[in-house]
């Protein structure tokens, strides 16, 4: 059975008080729009349709590939957007889905729930609703005496019997397509507001005799939608909840959930601890046995395992395995820092790749350098990679020993087993095992390197 969602995105969100437009507003890292398609993908077939209207080019381009899109110009109400997609949608589906992009919270499970009870109505209308004592200005659902819908009351319309239901639609459901389109040319338009309401289809499948039915779902939460800011701290911190939720469930120690921001689609493995204030985000992935934090930032980084990450930021870094940095250092694009690195208190590493075990002291910044194994960059230590105009390359060898405050003036090279004099200023290679001091730098004695 062929089943297609519709998504209605054509809303101008001015209670938002924004420029972009409401279904772009992100929730744990990605907009809005997109938890909802994301919701959809386990109880459709066929490529969704988005209605868009307001901020149509940018919802549009976001959308890409993923959905087809249509426009709603003038804006005439929800039955008026759904019967945007009829031209692209008659005769090509068996069902279709309708629910709204500001729902972020809405589950997968919940809507293939619903398309469940479509299949198995007579009738050509299936809807989510839920209990609740607080209605947040959702419609009245009017059961008939066998348990089916006979319609859906409007609260500003509602009459004073009609409030004190404690049953609200949703508003998602699942329609068979063939009866939708004639249904939605019968929709009569509200003499208030001059729009025409899907809602309305619920009491026409009603007055025909055909049975409406409805999945009454258990997570009130899943029912907000986004209409201010309030509304959209309220779903990030339900989403916030659900996404630690997961991980804990899957073995990740989270010390304190409510001061702990990670974002969706972030992968950590068993064992791992994570810190309060920690936030991580994009496409991290984190393996096993870490303790990460407390205080720290991590973005589209990866992390190995056994390694510990104390109030430092990572932006676009890989660390192997059972590296220890922080507090207060700082990984920004292309670093790489391999198996058992140390790196200090307020270092910067940056375009760099530190090989398996070297040491960084505190204070440090590496900027666009190869460094070898088991060498130590003492504390204090520059490469002076950028002239103003162009970027260079610094390159040094493995056991090497870089002392205290040295200057490394790029492009440079540092043979194997080199050391530098705290304070140095090297503007020359350096040969393997030779030690260099001064400023400049001078060579002044070979080296016998020490075998491990």
């Amino acid at each position: 059975m062929r089943v297609t969602a519709i998504l209605l995105a054509a809303g101008q969100g001015t209670r938002m008080k924004s420029s972009l437009p409401k279904v772009l507003h992100p929730i744990a890292g990605k907009p809005m729009i997109w938890h909802a398609l994301e919701a959809i993908k386990q109880s459709t077939t066929e490529k969704p349709v988005v209605v868009v209207g307001h901020g149509a080019e940018a919802v549009t381009k976001y959308l890409g590939d993923s959905a087809q899109s249509v426009l709603q110009e003038p804006q005439l109400g929800t039955g008026h957007a759904v019967m945007q997609a009829e031209s692209l949608l008659k005769g090509k589906t068996d069902l279709v889905v309708v629910c709204y992009s500001d729902m972020p919270l809405l589950r997968g499970e919940t809507l293939q729930a619903l398309v469940e009870t479509q299949k198995n109505n007579n009738g050509p209308i299936s809807m989510l609703t839920v209990h609740s004592d607080h209605p947040r200005g959702f419609g009245r659902v009017i059961r008939n005496a066998d348990g089916t819908v006979s319609a859906i009351v409007e609260e500003y319309v509602a009459t004073p019997e009609q409030l004190q239901v404690k049953e609200l639609n949703v508003g998602g459901y699942c329609f068979d397509a063939n009866w939708l389109w004639g249904a939605l040319s019968r929709i009569p338009k509200n003499h208030k507001k001059g729009e025409y309401y899907l809602t309305d289809t619920v009491e026409l499948a009603s007055k025909d005799g055909l049975a409406v039915h409805a999945t009454v779902m258990d997570d009130l939460e899943e029912t907000i939608g986004v209409n201010t800011r309030v509304h959209l701290s309220e779903c990030d911190v339900a989403m916030r909840r659900r996404i630690n939720h997961q991980h804990m469930l899957n073995g990740v120690t989270i010390v304190d959930p409510a001061s702990t921001y990670i974002e969706v689609g972030v992968t950590i493995g068993a064992d791992t601890v994570i810190m309060p204030n920690t936030y991580i985000h994009g496409k991290t992935l984190i393996g096993e046995g870490n303790v990460i934090g407390p205080n720290s930032i991590i973005r589209d980084s990866k992390i190995g395992n056994r390694c510990k990450v104390l109030a430092s930021v990572m932006d676009g870094a890989v660390l192997e395995n059972d590296v220890d940095m922080g507090p207060f250092a700082r990984l920004r694009k292309g670093a790489h820092l391999g198996n058992h690195v140390h790196m200090g208190n307020f270092g910067e590493v940056k375009d760099s790749h530190l090989a398996d075990g070297v040491k960084m002291g505190h204070f440090s910044y590496i900027g666009n350098a190869q460094i070898g194994v088991n060498t130590n960059i003492g504390a204090g230590t520059i490469t002076c990679n950028y002239d103003g105009e162009k970027k260079h390359a610094t390159e040094i060898g493995a056991d090497v020993f870089i002392g205290s405050d040295t200057m490394l003036v790029a492009p440079i090279k540092i043979g194997d087993g080199a050391r530098t004099g705290a304070g140095s200023v090297v503007t020359k290679n350096v040969a393997e095992d030779t030690l260099v001091v001064g400023m400049p730098a001078r060579a002044i004695k070979k080296l016998e390197r020490k075998t491990k």
